[in-house]
């Protein structure tokens, strides 16, 4: 079914010539690729919990330091959240996992393995190229979705919701967010090539570590493309959302005035 949401799915992450769908494919059968999917889990024996951490970390790194537009945020309906990476071309399948792969080993490498995760994998031990691409409702009853990345931090105990999205709320997420273009992939793999390198990650004190998890560094300049973390009162992200006709909730929208 044609929709706005399914129509801003098709521009960010499918395939020229896929379907609707579910689940999104994320490999064609010439092994391109023009998505990439990072998830980040929590762990049960946590007490508490880092996987909204360790994605506000990787979000940042892409943004700030390779220079790349604001990813998707969703909750997954179950103990996770994504983000979700779109290229205008698509790419080798093997060029995006050996990307990936640099940017969780060597920039990432004290986030544990069952902590985080990324699609498409594709190779001799593991092979899975598709995702199931929200809002699907999960076998928990919850519903995974597309978030306002500043409400993230009010999902870390459940990472789902319990109803059903508004599909004109999920396409509002999506809509403003733009895809990689081929000078910038060209030059975010450049960059995270040198700095694997140079092996010289940036390193933080205690003091900041936990601030620099959650929002970007506060001398980051502003930029019109959606910067992901930006810092912004609650107040700020609900008069966006209301401008946007969504209601905070994700449960319903609000009347037109």
């Amino acid at each position: 079914m044609h929709t706005p949401l399914n129509a801003e799915i098709t521009r960010l992450y499918r395939l020229d010539g896929d379907s609707d769908s579910q689940p999104l494919e994320l490999v064609s059968a010439a092994g391109l690729t023009r998505a990439m999917v990072l998830e980040f889990r929590r762990k049960p024996e946590q007490a508490v919990p880092r996987h909204w951490d360790n994605l506000c970390r990787m979000a940042n790194y892409l943004q700030e330091q390779l220079e790349l537009p604001a990813p998707a945020v969703s909750i997954s309906g179950k103990n996770s959240y994504q983000l979700w990476l779109s290229l205008s071309h698509a790419v080798p399948v093997e060029q995006a996992e050996t990307f990936l792969l640099q940017l969780c080993a060597s920039y990432f490498p004290d986030v544990l393995a069952d902590e985080l995760d990324w699609l498409p994998q594709h190779d001799s031990q593991h092979t899975q190229t598709s995702v199931e691409c929200p809002p699907r409702v999960q076998s928990n009853g919850q519903w995974s979705a597309f978030i306002h990345p500043g409400m993230g931090a009010a999902f870390e105990e459940e990472a789902g919701l319990e109803v059903e999205p508004p599909a004109a709320g999920q396409a509002a997420f999506l809509e403003r967010l733009h895809s990689i273009s081929a000078s910038q992939w060209t030059h975010a793999c450049s960059l995270l090539q040198s700095q694997q390198t140079e092996a010289t990650p940036p390193t933080t004190t205690a003091n900041t570590a936990k601030a620099e998890t959650t929002r970007p560094a506060a001398a980051a300049q502003p930029r019109n493309d959606g910067l992901l973390l930006k810092d912004a009162t609650l107040d700020d992200i609900i008069q966006h959302l209301h401008e946007r006709n969504i209601e905070p909730t994700f449960r319903h929208l609000l009347p037109r005035r």
